[in-house]
């Protein structure tokens, strides 16, 4: 069999580096994308010959086609994409600048947009390929001062379900995972910080404790197998049970 490609956008950090790491244990040549050079250059050097790092910034959406290009005339094929790339903002809405805005949206949704579209070009000929799309829990409940943020997330899963629908039947499955609370170590500090909201994040998760990054590389891994064959336009939760907890 011939070697499966991934791509990982935002593939040499936090949930995107757990992520990079399952997939070239499994012996997936996984190509990152993002714009540290030290850090893409590092996690490579970290992970191996299966790790291939690829400086792009995917808010430049011209940037996109060329990246996709240069991966496929490389391997002739491309089986995986996970769009994990993403920014956070916390204000207060009245002073979020539609600038803010748009450049979290931007980031967020319509470079998962032109990056799907793109690889869906090259999936379909093929007959197969899985699309993988990073949302949160913000997207399933209100949180306050992350409205930009919210609002893309919601509008991956929306994106999630009309793509299953529309490429399914090529062979491609889009499926998507929101992620609860991680402890990487952004989210660690946050929290640390803030006892209080640390203490309502674990009182609601019926697993009481926060997640690790391989919770959630390990579900992306199991997306992309025959053991998820039947699978497609799911929303899957890694969570702890946070968003059904009371």
């Amino acid at each position: 069999m011939k070697q499966k490609v991934a791509i990982v956008t935002g593939g040499s950090s936090g949930l995107g580096l757990a992520t990079t790491r399952k997939f070239t244990q499994e012996n997936i040549l996984t190509y990152i994308i993002g714009r540290n050079r030290e850090r893409l250059e590092k996690t490579a050097h970290e992970l191996g010959s299966n790790c291939i790092p690829l400086i792009g910034d995917l808010s430049v959406l011209s940037n996109i086609p060329l990246l996709v290009q240069q991966i496929y005339n490389a391997q002739g094929h491309i089986d995986i994409l996970v769009n994990n790339a993403g920014i956070n903002m916390k204000k207060p809405l009245s002073e979020v600048t539609d600038e803010e805005f748009q450049k979290i949206i931007l980031t967020n949704l319509t470079s998962v947009f032109s990056m799907t579209r793109e690889i869906s070009r090259l999936m379909i000929p093929q007959g197969t390929g899985n699309i993988i799309n990073i949302s949160s829990m913000a997207a399933h409940y209100g949180i306050p001062k992350v409205i930009a943020y919210t609002a893309s997330k919601a509008g991956i899963e929306g994106m999630t379900r009309a793509l299953a629908v529309e490429l399914s039947p090529a062979g491609i499955r889009v499926n998507c995972i929101a992620p609860g609370f991680i402890a990487t170590a952004m989210s660690s500090t946050a929290l640390d910080n803030d006892p209080e909201r640390k203490q309502k994040v674990l009182s609601r998760t019926p697993m009481g404790k926060l997640g690790k990054p391989e919770d959630v590389a390990s579900a992306a891994y199991f997306l992309t197998t025959d053991e998820a064959a039947f699978m497609t336009g799911v929303i899957l939760p890694i969570d702890g049970g946070n968003s059904i907890g009371f």
